[in-house]
């Protein structure tokens, strides 16, 4: 029932990531077309709480979708973990890879769009 409800996830994070993906390269092509610098991007994200929230679930719907995804490469490519133990251990080490991969990640859209 987990790995259902997994696919699933991965499916809807997914689902969200390509209008976000496909907006962030238009809006990166716009800005280096029209030849924004780096500081005016900056200064026209900074303290928008619509960038934050853009970003914001940018940032969760990639490490959803990265995490769940290393999930089923790993329990494919490693055949051993059938034990309950062996999968709940697999399960941590995707937790704590979601972690590595959202923290970092929400913490760059924080110091970009705070005020």
């Amino acid at each position: 029932m987990l790995t259902a409800r997994l696919y699933m996830l991965q499916r809807l994070s997914a689902l969200i990531m390509v209008p976000l993906v496909l907006g962030h390269l238009a809006l990166m092509i716009y800005a280096i077309g029209g030849g924004l610098t780096a500081d005016e991007i900056l200064d026209r994200t900074q303290g928008s709480m619509g960038w934050f929230i853009y970003y914001g679930l940018f940032v969760l719907a990639a490490a959803v979708h990265g995490a769940i995804g290393l999930r089923s490469v790993t329990t494919e490519w490693f055949d051993f973990f059938r034990s309950p133990d062996q999968r709940q251990t697999v399960n941590l080490l995707m937790a704590s890879f979601f972690f590595a991969l959202f923290i970092p990640g929400i913490l760059a859209v924080y110091f970009v769009t705070r005020s």
